[in-house]
């Protein structure tokens, strides 16, 4: 029997406010979670921030200069946030080994596509405003999982 091709990869890019720098991926992202933290709020000046995360392999490409900003989290772990020295856009991050050893995250808004998946995981929403509302079919967390796991499916 003849072999069936498979589907096209879909290429996204996510870039910053000047273009300047931009992150090419591969595929869809495995979670993108909608995150109440006051970390989150800060960086975005929004009530949440938008967090697709890809495994390292579906990275295709990093283009531009960067500079980067490293944090402890409530939970203790570090992040490393990486933005655009020029416009200051947080394009992408990474956390610790412990939380997500094998990828990164992305600003999902750096993406600018409207047809870009929907947040499948609500975090810290002790911190939400208390005028937001998410979709109640949307998993919600009191903090944030203790880690990130790439499900068995998808692990390359």
């Amino acid at each position: 029997m003849p072999e069936q091709p498979s589907a096209p990869t879909t290429e996204r890019m996510a870039q910053c406010a000047c273009g300047q720098l931009s992150v090419t991926v591969s595929g869809d992202p495995f979670i993108v979670v909608a995150c109440n933290c006051a970390a989150c709020q800060r960086r975005t000046g929004a009530p949440f921030g938008i967090g697709a995360y890809f495994q390292g392999a579906q990275i295709v490409q990093i283009s531009g200069q960067f500079r980067s900003f490293l944090r402890a989290a409530e939970s203790g772990r570090s992040w490393r946030f990486d933005f655009c020295p020029d416009c200051g856009s947080t394009v992408y991050w990474a956390m610790d080994k412990q939380g997500f050893k094998h990828g990164i995250g992305i600003a999902g808004g750096c993406f600018g596509d409207p047809a870009f998946p929907p947040p499948q995981l609500i975090t810290w929403n002790q911190n939400q405003a208390h005028w937001l509302e998410f979709p109640a079919a949307i998993p919600s967390m009191a903090t944030q999982p203790e880690r990130l796991e790439v499900p068995p499916h998808l692990r390359s």
